[in-house]
């Protein structure tokens, strides 16, 4: 099982003055440690199971460049883009950039989008749960379009691009992995089935169940299951010596017995260093054995 690493809490002890430092820092360490996987939540409001909204967030791809410039072999992407913040052909683009600018390093997590009071607050349309999943099946449509280098026009109900152009290509072959985040039984896993290279799913008490549902439908849009790579967003309390490191490593071979090939979440305390090392020394090596 790989492990990788998200950071959904940009509030820091020494205040956004820090924050560029001591983030670049985590990214560092993050890196050395072998951790797989580096993402952040594509939210412009702090979220309620953080924080407050007024907490300190930042915008998720810039934040990503800056974590690819301080990384060499970690992928990185959203944990999940909201498919109604970004155009669909400028989305592709953006995914793009990251990857070359990383030298293939770069994922595109997508999702349905659900927050609308920051999307109210900051005058981001958010349209019915129904159009959004239109708006999200649009979107994989293109950015499919677009890596594969298809310049024909989309006439979509939602989208129309008259030339979706994608140059420089993205160096990851046969393009960046599509994640589809979320667990909806109806809709969501259908797209996975039909679309994308990973999923990614809570690790709640009812995921096993969610992965059967997702197997049903692959087996209703002709898809290998086993093609689909298996993500579940995992918090990772290790303890402040790694005392919890045990009760993690029981829940990821629960995981990984389900036939989940990552876990990827929040590490409690990141920005102390020796989380991380605990992390990389005692987590990662025997997640591998997994």
């Amino acid at each position: 099982m790989q492990i990788g690493v998200q950071i959904p809490d940009f509030t820091t002890p020494d205040g956004p003055s820090r924050l560029g430092p001591e983030l670049a820092a985590v990214a560092r360490t993050a890196d050395d440690v072998g951790a797989h996987y580096l993402a952040v939540m594509d939210h412009f409001f702090q979220i309620g199971v953080i924080g407050p909204p007024e907490r300190e967030m930042l915008e998720a791809y810039t934040t990503l460049g800056f974590l690819a410039a301080h990384t060499t072999r970690v992928k990185l992407f959203t944990l999940v883009t909201g498919v109604t913040y970004r155009h669909p052909g400028i989305l592709a683009k953006t995914v793009t950039t990251l990857d070359v600018l990383s030298g293939g390093r770069a994922w595109l997590g997508i999702g349905a989008a659900w927050n609308d009071e920051e999307s109210t607050g900051l005058g981001v349309p958010f349209p019915p749960v129904a159009e959004r999943f239109e708006r999200l099946e649009e979107a994989l449509r293109i950015v499919r379009q677009m890596w594969a280098g298809d310049e024909q026009p989309f006439d979509g109900k939602h989208y129309q691009l008259r030339r979706p152009l994608n140059s420089p290509r993205a160096l990851t072959t046969p393009h960046p992995p599509i994640m589809i985040g979320g667990g909806g039984e109806k809709k969501t896993l259908r797209l996975v089935a039909k679309y994308a290279d990973a999923c990614n799913l809570f690790a709640s008490p009812d995921v096993g169940r969610k992965l059967d549902v997702l197997r049903e439908h692959c087996e209703r849009e002709g898809r290998d299951y086993d093609e689909i790579f298996k993500t579940c967003y995992y918090r990772f309390d290790l303890g402040a010596d790694g005392d919890n490191v045990d009760r993690v490593l029981d829940d990821l071979r629960r995981l990984a017995g389900l036939g989940f090939q990552a876990a990827i979440g929040q590490v409690v305390d990141v920005y102390r260093p020796r989380t991380l090392e605990i992390l990389g020394d005692r987590v990662i090596p025997e997640a591998a054995t997994l």
